[in-house]
């Protein structure tokens, strides 16, 4: 007969249900780290130049957001990272500055109750390609036996815990550029459920290759101004034509309230809202006017147990595509009515980050409401009247806000809303 479990809680010690972020990690086009992401991103740094490490004279798209001066044999070792995808290598080095910013150690004590949720919008693409290519010029015999732990989206979960010690839920999340939302949700999500005392989430991605670059180019995707890269990005911009594709990698470390408190952590903000909705319209485009979008931001905000007017930034999904920004705007104006806060795109910056996007934006977010400090849009030059609001053009602006909201949107109508708000 199997005896009852021990209650994780006395009655009187129940949790309280809130979560907490302790720790903050990133590599980006315009940083090797949270601290100079955040420099660049409110003086308003452009991360996009011209494609380095493979040939591009061929392509029509030769620009991208790539992550400079990345050596992983610094904080991996040698032989390993050879090993790994850069999606890998990426998402790794991001978990471990994560980690050590919330000076968090996971042992035998607390392994158990240490969650691990992270993922990947497309995973090894650089390897799935090469392995091909050897295939096809080499034989069978040739393919490495690394080629799919180096591929698949979930392996980054895998090795974080490898790495860690983390022995509680792990497993990947992939829905294209809401991927981080959506790891960062659900993240939340395990610890009010109370399955996980801290949960380790975020995304990881490295799409800058030449199918990269020629696929998303051939759904007339990508902006061509190779001629002035970093004024490509410029969402809500008239002149837009595009995004910009760019690699990146984010990670926080979320933390039940009553167990950040214990162990005396620092809190930067406090997840209150997140919702995740789908278009169920196309593919590609998003739905008319924005329907799901504007659903998840509704649910999002009512969850926080705020009203509209109670959110002071929206960091927007802002891709720089004519489609999207026009229906972004769309479906902000339909949940915030008149009054709608100041909205920026940090992809003007680091270009589109596809799976990632969302958990380097949920960091701009909360050093937004840390800092009294929103980010601009840069590149906006040319109003357009179907994009009208407060897009915070060009220049910072100080400003101190108490809660704001992060949306990501991905391919195949996935939409997340996620509210951070000051911790209090």
């Amino acid at each position: 007969m199997i005896q009852d479990l021990p209650a994780l809680y006395s009655r009187d010690d129940m949790p309280s249900g809130r979560v907490v972020v302790t720790g903050m990690g990133a590599l980006t086009p315009v940083g090797l780290d949270v601290p100079t992401t955040w420099d660049n991103i409110i003086h308003g740094r452009s991360g996009i130049g011209r494609v380095e490490g493979f040939e591009i004279d061929d392509l029509d798209v030769r620009i991208a957001g790539q992550v400079k001066g990345f050596d992983p044999t610094l904080f991996l070792d040698k032989k390993e990272a050879r090993r790994m995808d850069r999606f890998l290598q990426l998402g790794l080095v991001a978990a471990q500055e994560a980690l050590r910013d919330a000076e968090l150690e996971i042992g035998p004590d607390n392994a158990e109750r240490t969650a691990v949720l992270v993922g990947s919008g497309i995973g090894g693409i650089g390897t799935i390609v090469d392995a091909a290519i050897t295939l096809h010029t080499r034989g069978p015999d040739r393919v490495g036996p690394f080629v799919v732990p180096m591929m698949l989206p979930d392996m980054l979960a895998g090795m974080i815990a490898i790495q860690t010690g983390a022995k509680g839920a792990n497993f990947a999340v992939a829905s294209a550029c809401a991927t981080a939302g959506h790891a960062i949700g659900e993240g939340a999500e395990l610890i009010k459920r109370g399955e996980a005392d801290v949960v380790v989430v975020g995304a990881a991605e490295a799409p800058v290759t030449r199918i990269g670059l020629a696929a998303f180019d051939s759904m007339r995707a990508l902006s061509r101004r190779n001629d002035e890269p970093q004024r490509a990005s410029r969402p809500f911009d008239a002149e837009r034509d595009g995004f910009v594709l760019a690699e990146a990698a984010g990670m926080l470390v979320l933390e039940q309230l009553e167990h950040a408190v214990s162990r005396d952590a620092h809190i930067y903000a406090e997840i209150t809202g997140y919702a995740a909705t789908a278009d169920a319209y196309h593919i590609t485009a998003p739905s008319e006017g924005g329907e799901g979008a504007a659903r998840a931001m509704r649910r999002a905000i009512d969850r926080a147990g705020l009203k509209p007017a109670d959110v002071g930034y929206i960091n927007a999904h802002g891709t720089s595509t004519p489609h999207n920004d026009r229906t972004e705007t769309q479906a902000i104006r339909s949940v915030f009515g008149e009054h709608v806060p100041p909205v920026s795109s940090t992809k003007s910056m680091t270009g589109h980050l596809i799976g990632a996007s969302g958990a380097v934006e949920a960091i701009i977010c909360i050093k937004t409401i840390l800092e009294g400090c929103l980010p601009p849009t840069i590149n906006y030059e040319s109003p357009d009247p179907d994009c009208d609001l407060d897009y915070v053009p060009n220049v910072a602006r100080a400003s101190r806000i108490d809660a704001a909201l992060s949306n990501s949107l991905g391919f195949g109508g996935h939409n997340t809303a996620l509210v951070v708000s000051r911790f209090e």
